[in-house]
């Protein structure tokens, strides 16, 4: 089967695969057999748990097959947009002039995230890019505001300001409105419903995401370089295929590499208590943690990938970086 097919069974099914309890993700792979990857195309499926099908109710069991493409159920944990974690390289979260790429940056209301590449604007204007939940607080900013190098949680104060947000793509969340008390009793009980099949569904619907995405103006260009740490300079950008090879530098895991695994993932993103949902994203197992958030992933040969804004403990996400640079109005 080609990948046309394939991504067009996945466009007819994902929503009716969405329905199913423990799904949260849906993309195109290939198929995984006995722990080996094989060459053929196949809709893979996330789920926070796989089960064995006797623990399903009947509706919720993925199909073999849908218009004659296999299906592959691949576990991954919820996806979350990347907060701060405890650093494994403790200097990128120190205070850098000038700051390279893969360093700790944030707004004074956040933790800390990645300060991902020094971009030019379509004006050639240089600006710092990274995710708006690092650089805008998820919405929660206004243009003008200061940005942190490092960011609060690694000791930022007003003293490190870098740089001030020039503008952000504003975040969908769903629909649904908790509120404080109930996103707190769906953090409480979330867990245990999803265990038993229970947990409240987010679907796709028309009000999704296609980037995580912020821009800061630099308060003096000296005070950034164009360079990321453990890559160097970025060569133009690439077109993400199954089985690329990719890298980031990020400020918790620092230089870590893997491989793209999927792509045209539509994916649901917990933004601690709210949640949004992402289409045409790109799947990687290359290792990332919390305070990852922002950093570019390029390839070999240095050119850049995507925008890493998510994943678990087995799975990164990251927007296609021409999504980005097209909505950002940049050139890398």
């Amino acid at each position: 089967m080609a990948w046309d097919g394939v991504r067009a069974a996945k466009a007819e099914h994902e929503a009716a695969l969405f329905s199913r309890a423990n799904v949260v993700g849906v993309a195109i792979a290939r198929k995984v057999v006995g722990r080996r990857e094989t060459d053929e195309p196949c809709v893979v499926v996330y789920v926070e748990r796989k089960k064995p099908e006797a623990q399903l109710a009947r509706r919720d069991v993925v199909p073999k097959a849908l218009e004659g493409v296999r299906t592959d159920v691949v576990e991954t944990g919820r996806f979350h947009a990347l907060g701060s974690a405890p650093p494994d390289v403790v200097e990128r979260t120190s205070r850098v002039r000038p700051a390279p790429g893969g360093v700790s940056i944030g707004h004074p209301r956040t933790t800390a995230g990645t300060l991902g590449v020094v971009a030019r604007t379509r004006s050639g204007g240089r600006v710092i890019l990274s995710n708006n939940h690092v650089l805008a607080n998820s919405n929660d900013a206004k243009a003008g505001d200061v940005i942190l190098q490092p960011g609060p949680a690694d000791g930022g104060r007003p003293d490190d300001g870098i740089a001030r947000l020039a503008s952000f793509v504003p975040l969908v969340f769903d629909d649904r409105d908790l509120g404080p008390f109930g996103r707190f009793l769906e953090r409480l009980f979330g867990p245990l419903l999803s265990w038993a099949g229970l947990g409240l569904k987010r679907l796709p619907t028309g009000r999704t995401n296609l980037v995580d995405a912020a821009l800061a103006e630099p308060l003096d260009p000296d005070d950034v370089r164009a360079e990321i740490l453990e890559i160097g300079r970025v060569a133009g950008t690439a077109v993400p295929e199954i089985g690329l090879r990719v890298r980031k530098s990020g400020r918790t895991t620092g230089l870590t590499s893997g491989r793209v695994t999927g792509l045209d993932a539509v994916v649901t993103v917990d933004y601690g208590g709210r949640s949004a949902v992402f289409r045409r994203q790109v799947v990687s197992d290359l290792l990332s943690k919390g305070g990852d958030s922002g950093s570019l992933i390029v390839d070999d040969s240095n050119r850049a990938v995507g925008l890493l804004f998510a994943g678990s403990a087995v799975t990164t996400l990251l927007n296609p970086i021409d999504a980005v640079l097209r909505q950002m109005e940049l050139e890398i």
